[in-house]
Parts: C-alpha cells; sequence; structure tokens
C-alpha cells in the first residue's frame, strides 16, 4: 500500500529470510565467516545458535549460497521433529539420492554411505544444514552422530551445521548425546543488533528495495525501535512494517516518533506502553486510498437521498 507513496520498489520489510537483504552486520558476518571457515576445514558438527528472530535462518541461507559456488553438495532440512529414519529420508531427498520404498534404517545408513564415498570420489564435499535443532528428538540426534562417523582415511564424508535456540546447549547437556556435543569443533552465537546496527540494517534493507530519497525514519524513531526490540531483527521488520503503514496513512513523507510507537503498541500490546496514535485508525486510514475514498462518497450520497 505505500511502496509508491514513499518511493520503494519492493517491500522492505518482509519476514521471508531473502538473502539479498542479507545485512553485513559485524555479529553475522563474523559467524558467516566462521561457519565457512568451519566448512572447508572438514571436521565434526558445526553450531549456531541465537535468540528467536536474530537472522540464524537467514544466516543458514546465505552459507548455503556461498558453498554452492564452490563445490559442496548442500542439504537444508528445516524441519526439527523427524524421526531417525524419516531424517536419513529427508536427507536422501536433499541430496537427491534414489532410493526404494520401506528401507529400514540400516539399509538407509548403507545407501547413504555409498552415496557419500560417489560424492567424495568425484571431489565434491557434502554439509547438511539443520534449523530449529533445539527441537529435535534426542534418538534423532544420535542419528545424526551416526552419520558424522563416516569418513574416509583424510576427512569426513560429511559435515552437520545445527543452527538453533540457546536451549540447544541445555540438549547437548543430556548424557545420552555427549557423543555429539564431544564433535562440536566450532560453536558461535548470533547476537542482536546495537543502536547503530538497527539503523544501519534498516537503511540497508530500504536501500536493497529501491529507496534513494532523504532518510525516511526519523532517529528518535530508530531510537525507540531499538529500545523496544532490543535490536532483535525479526521484530524490526515487523514494526518498521507497521510504522511505514502509519507515517502513510497521515500522508507523511517520514516515520516520526508517534508512528514507531504506534506500531509497537500493536506489535508489542503491554509490553509496549508508550504508544499515542492508535494503529487500527493508521491502518483504517492506509486503507483510504483512491477506492476508499469512492466508497466514502456514495455512502454519503446515499444517506443524502
Amino acid at each position: 500500500m505505500y511502496l509508491e507513496h514513499f518511493g520503494i520498489r519492493e517491500t522492505p520489510f518482509t519476514l521471508t529470510p531473502d538473502t539479498s537483504f542479507f545485512y553485513a552486520y559485524d555479529s553475522h558476518v563474523a559467524a558467516l565467516n566462521t561457519l565457512l571457515v568451519a566448512a572447508r576445514s572438514g571436521d565434526g558438527f558445526i553450531m549456531v545458535t541465537g535468540e528467536v528472530g536474530t537472522g540464524k535462518t537467514l544466516l543458514c541461507r546465505k552459507l548455503l549460497d556461498a558453498l554452492q559456488q564452490e563445490n559442496y553438495v548442500t542439504a537444508y532440512i528445516h524441519n526439527p521433529y523427524l524421526e531417525p529414519t524419516t531424517l536419513l529420508l529427508a536427507i536422501a531427498d536433499e541430496l537427491r539420492i534414489p532410493y526404494e520404498d520401506n528401507l529400514n534404517q540400516h539399509q538407509l545408513l548403507k545407501l547413504l554411505t555409498n552415496a557419500l564415498l560417489e560424492f567424495s570420489a568425484a571431489g565434491k564435499r557434502v554439509v547438511v544444514c539443520l534449523d530449529e535443532v533445539q527441537a529435535m528428538p534426542v534418538e534423532t540426534l544420535e542419528t545424526l552422530r551416526l552419520l558424522t562417523n563416516l569418513e574416509t582415511e583424510k576427512r569426513k564424508l560429511l559435515q552437520v551445521v545445527l543452527f538453533g535456540q540457546p536451549e540447544l546447549h541445555d540438549v547437548l547437556e543430556q548424557p545420552s548425546v555427549r557423543q555429539l556435543k564431544q564433535r562440536i569443533v566450532f560453536s558461535y552465537r548470533l547476537e542482536p543488533l546495537d543502536k547503530d546496527g538497527v539503523e544501519g540494517y534498516v537503511t540497508h534493507r530500504l536501500m536493497v528495495a529501491g529507496y534513494n530519497g532523504r532518510r525516511l525514519f526519523a532517529p528518535d524513531a530508530i531510537n525507540e525501535l531499538h529500545c523496544r526490540t532490543g535490536g532483535i531483527p525479526r521484530l524490526v521488520n515487523v514494526i518498521c512494517h507497521k510504522a511505514l503503514m502509519a507515517a502513510y496513512g497521515q500522508g507523511k513523507r517520514v516515520v516520526e516518533r508517534d508512528h514507531m510507537r504506534a506500531a509497537i503498541q500493536d506489535t508489542l500490546g503491554n509490553n509496549a506502553k508508550t504508544a499515542h496514535i492508535p494503529l487500527t485508525r493508521t491502518f483504517a486510514y492506509s486503507l483510504l486510498g483512491a477506492a476508499g475514498v469512492f466508497v466514502l462518497a456514495v455512502g454519503i450520497y446515499l444517506l443524502m437521498r
């Protein structure tokens, strides 16, 4: 609704993990570089943790894009609620390994081993990335460990990158998965954005979306945004989108502090008690484009008849 009003080519604050919007913030760049170095080393498990909304999935997609340009074969498993056999089937599907129906776990492991040996003989390395691993059943984690036992005399046939929330550390403290924990050779924790990071993040996404005008978010609006979101990128996206709608609804060209506070109130509810503008009203305003004005005019005409 507001793209033409602000002169933006595409929606800048979507929740989909689009790698074209990847922001080269210190923490995320360091995490990506750590992952690439670890992947090239060819040993053990790699783990990245971070709070909900800090950009783990986007980082994972960025890693997969980088590896695919370096002759790696990659697999991405986004559903953690998998039984051991189902996980093996999912990996086979991602690696495009054909298999027959009704294979048991032993047969699947043998099938994957043969395929991994073929990849290795062709000079290709295989990396499997798993998201939201803190929710994965312990038995499935143990199956992952068994997969990383597959190796030649020189290197592992398969590397595994684990992405999860901080609770993943608690999961790995369980005695039944202690062997997996010992095999994590690289670990990194994603941190939220600081105030400068939030401002840079917002500016970056606007530029990628095609905005090239004057400053769109007022400094005090950015301060409010950082204070209330704690620098969590997903929350920043949600609130900035609503704040743009609020400004558009009032016909403003700059997102001011009141617009930001209204968006925060609508998103965080009782956790944010600083709103001055009811966002429901601003949403109504933003919907009053040409079609809305037409409907209003028709209503007035009917009342006067």
